[in-house]
């Protein structure tokens, strides 16, 4: 293996494409990332170390699965595209710590399958992904969802979408996604991958992020997290009206309802027209706990 270049490698990459006849497909956002100091860079933010049991999501030809290999403790990965499995597993023979399996991490029972699939569950599990444009925020409500205690999640998605992420309150990028991933984690761009890199090249440059457990607890917690959540999407749902005209859109505009909204606001000393973008994690929490004790929500 040693004279042979690594799959990462712009050269390799092409030769494995050309000789299994492979075409990225679009319906599966594909894009092989052709860089291995990026690849070895992702591995290294995500701290991996022999202890790790990794997912991998969407291992195309295997590039990013190598680096992986090559310094976890065991990965699964999991890949959408049937036409890839045979591929991946000729490339990746040389690695004995590498299970591929044709799933789709959406409909995919993750305890159950990091039960099955990896020798020792109890050791710490992380995701590490170079995640498809078109279902970056689904993959990662999926995993925030999932009964499982992830030591990292470490992923690369569009640009644009890593700054909503790590967004801070009061900034346009600000909003519902950026909130469900503070409820539980903490987020950092680790660094910004060119367009360049990729086969075929996509039309926006990219982010690594990185997700962490949270170390502190909330200050106030909510009377239900998924009424929660629901709640603070009503509140998104028109980002250029206040708080005001999005509550009366998602509690109700009778004017019994509204009373007791203006009621709460004040008592919590939120102005009404003040706009969703500027109210932090634990002043939605505390609002939506106001609205559900006045039987409003």
């Amino acid at each position: 293996m040693s004279n042979t270049p690594e799959i990462g490698s712009r050269t390799r990459t092409r030769a494995i494409m050309e000789k299994y006849g492979i075409h990225t497909k679009k319906g599966f956002g594909q894009n092989f990332l052709t860089d291995l100091n990026v690849l070895k860079n992702i591995v290294s933010a995500a701290e991996i170390t022999r202890d790790d049991n990794v997912i991998e999501i969407g291992p195309g030809i295997g590039a990013l699965t190598e680096q992986l290999a090559q310094t976890a403790g065991e990965v699964l990965a999991l890949e959408i595209d049937q036409d890839l499995i045979p591929v991946l597993a000729e490339v990746l023979a040389p690695y004995d710590n590498v299970t591929v399996l044709n799933q789709d991490v959406l409909q995919a029972n993750l305890p159950e399958l990091i039960k099955q699939q990896f020798t020792d569950p109890s050791r710490p599990i992380k995701v590490v992904a170079n995640l498809p444009y078109y279902i970056t925020s689904p993959i990662l409500m999926n995993l925030l969802a999932a009964p499982v205690d992830w030591a990292a999640i470490c992923v690369m998605m569009q640009k644009e979408v890593a700054q909503r992420l790590t967004a801070q309150p009061g900034t346009k990028q600000y909003g519902a996604l950026t909130l469900a991933i503070e409820y539980q984690m903490t987020a950092e761009i680790a660094f910004n991958v060119s367009r360049r890199v990729f086969v075929p090249a996509p039309n926006v440059d990219s982010a690594i992020v990185v997700l962490r457990p949270r170390t502190t607890p909330l200050p106030v917690q909510p009377f239900n997290k998924q009424k929660l959540f629901g709640f603070i999407r009503g509140c998104f749902a028109h980002r250029r009206k206040s708080l005001w005209n999005n509550l009366q859109a998602t509690v109700g505009k009778q004017p019994a309802v509204k009373e007791k909204m203006q009621a709460i606001l004040t008592t919590l000393a939120i102005s009404p027209q003040t706009r969703p973008e500027r109210l932090t994690l634990e002043q939605f929490i505390e609002l939506a706990n106001a609205l559900h004790a006045a039987q409003l929500l």
